[in-house]
C-alpha cells in the first residue's frame, strides 16, 4: 500500500489488486494471468496490498482530485510539497507511474527545501513504490530506505507511528517483489505490532493478510490459509466493514487455490453479502468477480459467465467492467458459443478505447487482440463470418503496436516486454522469423531488467521454439535450458499459477509443460546425432522436473520432501536385477530411456505421433476393466509391449533382470504394466513390476525382519450420498491379513473414523496401513478422495492423517477398493500424488474396482509372501497376481492387473 494520512484505511480502487498488475513476486504468483491474459483476468488475493491506498501527510487538504489528468499532467511546477504529493498520488492511481515520479521527486525537493522531514518520509515512500511499478528496484531500495531512517529519527507519536507503519508496508511489498518473502514476513509482522500498539483493528487485518501473501510466496499454503481464518474469525462478531468483505474474499481466494471449493464458496458468499448490506459496488462487483473464477475452477462456465455479467453490471469502473467482459468472452469462445462471441466482441473493443491509461488497459488490449486470434482460428457460423471476416492478423499486430507504444509513454517495461512477446508471437504464427526474434530479443532484454521471471521464461520459450525453426537446434537448446532454469525458480510461484482457472491442468499443460517436452524433444534429437551419455540424461532429470512440477501443481504446493535417493543408485548397489525404464511420449515419437544395471543409459525410439499413441491407450484402458475383453486387451497391450519393451528385452534377459521399475508418462500412468503381452505372455509372467514417480526414493529399504504391524480399517457400505456398490468381503480380506501371521489392528464400518485412524496411527508404530474402502484418483485434487464412516477424506489431509506417527515413517501403505475416475486422461495423477502425500516408502494400489472375492484372495496372497521375508515388496505382489491369473475363475487381466505398486520396490 502507499503511505495515507492515519484515518484512511481504503481507496477506492483498492480492491482492483488484480487489474493494476503490480509487479514483482506478486505478480509471479498470478503467473497464469500472463500465461493466459487472452483467457481471462483475475482478482488477486491480496486486495489490499497491490493496490495502495493514496493519501497526503496529515492535514493536509485534498485540492487536485477532482480536476482531469491532463490538467494535472500540465501543472507547472509547484511548490507546495503537498500540492505535488497529491498530484503525483493520483497520477499514480491512473497508472501514469513515469509521471507520478516526476512529480513526486519535485515533492522530494520541495520537502527538503521546507525541511518538512515528516512530509518528505511520506513522500518517499510514495515514490518508492512508483518506482516499484516502473520495475527500477535499486532505486525503489534507496528511497523506501531513505524514508525509513528519516521516521526512525523523528520523535514517536501517533502520526509517526502510523506513518512508519505504513512506510514498512511498502518495504515489505518491495521485499516481496525481490523474492524475499521471508524477510517480507517479518516486516509485516513488525507493523502488526505497531498497529496492534495503536490499536488499529484496520491495520491489524491489512498485515496479517499481507502476511498471508508471504507465506503462500512460500509455498505455506495451510498457514495462509490459517492466517487467513484467523482475520475472518477476528471481524466475525464485529460490524460490516470493507475490511470484513476484503478479508472473507482474500480467504476465499486463497481456499479455491488450495482447492477447497466448498469453504471457498462459503466465504465468497459472505464475502458478497456484507458488501451488498454495505452497498459497496465496487466490493459488491470484486466478490462477483471472484465467484465467477469460483464457478469457472468447478468447470460450470454457465454460472460463470453469470457472474462476469453481473460484474459488468455492478461494477462503477470501466476497467472492472472490460476485464470480467473478456473472462466471459474467453469462455463463449472456448465453448465456440460464436453468436453471442459476435455479441459481445464489438462492446469490449468500443470500451477498450475509453479506458484511461495504465498498465491494466494495456493488458485489456492485449487480451483481446488475442481472444481475435482465437475467434479467427474458431470454426466460425455462416452468420458471423461477416463480422469476423474484418477481423485479421493485421487488426491484432495494430493493437499490439499501439500497447507497446502505450507501455513507452508510460515508461512501464513490464507491460512493454509483454506486449513486445504477444507481438512476436503474432509473427511466429504467420512464420515471420527474423521480426519474431528480434521483438522477442527486445522483450527479453526487458524483462530481464524488470525482474519479471513470469515474463521471461515465456521469452525464452518462445526465442527456442524461433531458433528451432530456423534449425539452430544448438542456439534452441540453450533457450529452453534458460526458460527450464526460469520454470525451476518460479517452482513455488506456479503452483499458484490458476487461482481462477477452470482446470488446473489444462492451464499447466498449455503453458508449462510443453516448455519440458519439446526442450526433451530437442534433446533428444541432437542425443542421436552425438550419441552423448550425458544428454540422455539430461532428458530424463528434464521430464522427472516436469513430473514433480505436475504434483505441485496438482496439491497447489510443493509436495516432495524428506531424504531420497537416486533409483540408478539402488538397481546399481542394493537390487542388481532390477531395470529402469522411462518411457517419453513425445509429439511425433515414443521415446524409451532404459537403465540396466552396470551399463549406461540406452534408448530407442518408435515413430508414432503423441495423438495415435494416447487413443490406442484409452482404448487399452476401457477393455481392461472388462473381463470378457480378453483378447482385445491382448491385442492392444501387444502393440504398448512393442513400444516399450520389445527393442530392450534380450538385453534384460542377458542380465538376468527380474524386476522392472517404470517411470511412465502422461496417459501410460492409467495402465498397469503388468498387463503388456509379448504374444505369449504377460509381463507379470516374467518380471516383479514397480512404478516410480520420479528418479528417486524415500530412504529406500525393505522390510526387516520383524513382526509386521498392520492397522486395518475398512467400510462394508459407502456413506448416503456415495454411488458405490458395497465391500462384503472386508472381513474376509482382514482374516486372510491375520491368517498370513501380520498383527492387526481393525477399524471397521462406524470405527473407521479420520480421527480415529489418525488416533491410532499416532498410537502405535505401525508397519503397514491397510485400507479397504472405496476411493477415487483423478487429475483434479477436490475430486481424489478415499471414503470413511462420515464422509471423503480427501488426499491432500494424508500428509497429516499418516504423519502423525513422528519420525516413523509407514513402510507400505494398500488401498484395495480404489478407482480412477471415468472419463480422466490424467487420473493416475491422483494415484501419484496419494502415494507421495501419505509419504510412506511403498504404495499398493487399485485402478479400478474389482470383485472383492478376488481382493481377499489376492491381499491374502500378497501379506503370505510379503511375511516370509525372503522376497521385496515388487516379487510379493507378482507373486499375488500369478497366483490369480493362475486362478480358472479369475485369468482375465481385469481381476489382477489393477494392483500397482509405487515408490520402494524393495
Amino acid at each position: 500500500m502507499l503511505v495515507t494520512k492515519p484515518t484512511t484505511i481504503f481507496g477506492a480502487n483498492s480492491v482492483k489488486v488484480k487489474r493494476q498488475k503490480q509487479p514483482g513476486s506478486w505478480e509471479k504468483t498470478t503467473l497464469a494471468h500472463f500465461l493466459r491474459l487472452p483467457l481471462y483476468f483475475l482478482i488477486a488475493l491480496l486486495c489490499i496490498l497491490g493496490s495502495p491506498v493514496l493519501a497526503k501527510v496529515p492535514g493536509s487538504i485534498n485540492s487536485l482530485s477532482q480536476l482531469p489528468i491532463n490538467s494535472l499532467m500540465s501543472l507547472a511546477v509547484a511548490a507546495d510539497p503537498a500540492s505535488l504529493l497529491e498530484q503525483g498520488q493520483i497520477l499514480y492511481k491512473a497508472g501514469n507511474f513515469a509521471k507520478a515520479v516526476e512529480v513526486l521527486q519535485q515533492a522530494v525537493q520541495a520537502s527538503k527545501q521546507q525541511g518538512d522531514s515528516l512530509s518528505l518520509a511520506v513522500t518517499l515512500s510514495n515514490l518508492s513504490l512508483a518506482y516499484q511499478q516502473l520495475g527500477a528496484w535499486i532505486q525503489a531500495q534507496q528511497e523506501i530506505t531513505e524514508s525509513l531512517n528519516l521516521l526512525k529519527g523523528l520523535d514517536e507519536n501517533q502520526n509517526r507511528q502510523k506513518i512508519f507503519a505504513q512506510s514498512l508496508d511498502i518495504q515489505g511489498r518491495l521485499q516481496l517483489t525481490m523474492g524475499q518473502a521471508e524477510a517480507a514476513l517479518e516486516t509485516w509482522r513488525q507493523t502488526e505490532k505497531i498497529y496492534r500498539q495503536a490499536h488499529d483493528q484496520s491495520g491489524v487485518v491489512r498485515s496479517l493478510i499481507n502476511q498471508a501473501q508471504a507465506l503462500r510466496s512460500q509455498g505455506l499454503y495451510p498457514r495462509a490459509v490459517k492466517t487467513l481464518e484467523e482475520v475472518s474469525q477476528t471481524l466475525k462478531s464485529q460490524p460490516d466493514s470493507r475490511e470484513k468483505t476484503v478479508s472473507l474474499r482474500s480467504l476465499g481466494d486463497a481456499l479455491l487455490v488450495v482447492g477447497n471449493l466448498e469453504k471457498s464458496h462459503q466465504a465468497l458468499e459472505e464475502s458478497l453479502m456484507i458488501a451488498q448490506r454495505l452497498q459497496s459496488s465496487t466490493d459488491i462487483a470484486a466478490s462477483l468477480f471472484s465467484l465467477g473464477n469460483h464457478a469457472r475452477k468447478k468447470q460450470d462456465n454457465i454460472q460463470a459467465i453469470a457472474y462476469y455479467q453481473r460484474t459488468v453490471t455492478a461494477s462503477p469502473s470501466p476497467l472492472t467492467k472490460v476485464q470480467a467482459q473478456l473472462n466471459q468472452l474467453s469462455l463463449l469462445i472456448g465453448d465456440q458459443r460464436w453468436a453471442e462471441v459476435h455479441t459481445l466482441s464489438p462492446l469490449i473493443e468500443s470500451q477498450l478505447d475509453q479506458l484511461p491509461l495504465s498498465r491494466a488497459s494495456i493488458y485489456a488490449q492485449i487480451n483481446y487482440s488475442q481472444s481475435i486470434l482465437k475467434i479467427k482460428s474458431g470454426v466460425l457460423p455462416t452468420s458471423s463470418q461477416n463480422y469476423y471476416s474484418g477481423f485479421s492478423i493485421k487488426d491484432s499486430t495494430v493493437l499490439l503496436a499501439r500497447a507497446i507504444q502505450q507501455s513507452r509513454s508510460l515508461g512501464d517495461k513490464r507491460a512493454e516486454a509483454y506486449a513486445l512477446k504477444s507481438l512476436g508471437g503474432l509473427y511466429e504464427e504467420t512464420g515471420q522469423w527474423s521480426k519474431a526474434q528480434d521483438l522477442t530479443l527486445q522483450g527479453l532484454a526487458l524483462a530481464q531488467s524488470s525482474n519479471a521471471p513470469e515474463i521471461i521464461y515465456t521469452l525464452e520459450w518462445q526465442l527456442g521454439r524461433l531458433l528451432r525453426a530456423q534449425k539452430d537446434i544448438n542456439g534452441a537448446i540453450r533457450a529452453y535450458d534458460l526458460a527450464v532454469e526460469t520454470l525451476q525458480s518460479l517452482r513455488r510461484d506456479l503452483i499458484v499459477s490458476n487461482v481462477v482457472n477452470q482446470d488446473v491442468q489444462f492451464t499447466f499443460r498449455d503453458s508449462v509443460e510443453p516448455v519440458y517436452r519439446e526442450s526433451v524433444e530437442l534433446l533428444l534429437k541432437s542425443q542421436k546425432e552425438k550419441s552423448d551419455e550425458k544428454i540422455l540424461e539430461k532428458a530424463r532429470e528434464r521430464i522427472e522436473a516436469l513430473q514433480l512440477a505436475e504434483l505441485d501443481n496438482f496439491f497447489q504446493e510443493a509436495c516432495l520432501q524428506g531424504q531420497r535417493v537416486a533409483l540408478d543408485q539402488v538397481v546399481e548397489k542394493e537390487n542388481a536385477t532390477a531395470a529402469i525404464l522411462y518411457p517419453i511420449i513425445l509429439q511425433k515419437e515414443l521415446q524409451v530411456i532404459v537403465k540396466i544395471p552396470k551399463q549406461p543409459l540406452q534408448s530407442y525410439t518408435t515413430q508414432i505421433s503423441r495423438p495415435e499413441v494416447e487413443e490406442l491407450l484409452v482404448e487399452l484402458q476401457k477393455n481392461l476393466v472388462d473381463p470378457t475383453a480378453t483378447k482385445a486387451v491382448q491385442t492392444h497391450s501387444h502393440q504398448v509391449y512393442n513400444w516399450l519393451l520389445k527393442p530392450i528385452e534380450s538385453e534384460l534377459q542377458k542380465s538376468r533382470v527380474d524386476t522392472l521399475v517404470f517411470v511412465l508418462d502422461g496417459p501410460l500412468r492409467n495402465l498397469p504394466m503388468a498387463a503388456l503381452y509379448d504374444g505369449k505372455k504377460y509381463l507379470v509372467e516374467k518380471y516383479a513390476i514397480a512404478l516410480s514417480v520420479g528418479l528417486q526414493l524415500l530412504s529406500p529399504k525393505p522390510l526387516v525382519k520383524q513382526q509386521l504391524r498392520a492397522l486395518t480399517a475398512g467400510l462394508t457400505k459407502p456413506p448416503p450420498g456415495f454411488n458405490f456398490a458395497p465391500l462384503l468381503a472386508i472381513e474376509s480380506e482382514f482374516d486372510g491379513i491375520s491368517k498370513a501371521g501380520i498383527s492387526t489392528t481393525s477399524l471397521l464400518d462406524k470405527d473407521f473414523k479420520k480421527k480415529n485412524l489418525e488416533s491410532k496411527i499416532g498410537a502405535a508404530p505401525f508397519n503397514i496401513v491397510h485400507l479397504a474402502t472405496h476411493g477415487q484418483f483423478s487429475s483434479r485434487l477436490e475430486d481424489t478422495f478415499i471414503l470413511d464412516f462420515d464422509g471423503e477424506i480427501n488426499v491432500k489431509d494424508f500428509d497429516t492423517l499418516f504423519s502423525s506417527q513422528g519420525k516413523t515413517i509407514v513402510e507400505l501403505l494398500v488401498l484395495s477398493a480404489c478407482q480412477t475416475a471415468t472419463g480422466d486422461k490424467r487420473a493416475a495423477l491422483g494415484l501419484a500424488g496419494a502415494a507421495v502425500r501419505a509419504g510412506a516408502r511403498s504404495t499398493i494400489a487399485s485402478l479400478w474396482q474389482i470383485d472383492d472375492e478376488s481382493t481377499a484372495m489376492f491381499v491374502s496372497a500378497f501379506y503370505q509372501k510379503l511375511n516370509s521375508g525372503k522376497i521385496t515388496k515388487a516379487k510379493a505382489v507378482h507373486l499375488a497376481q500369478l497366483q490369480l491369473l493362475n486362478h480358472p475363475n479369475y485369468r482375465a487381466p481385469s481381476f489382477w492387473s489393477a494392483y500397482v505398486l509405487i515408490g520402494n520396490w524393495l
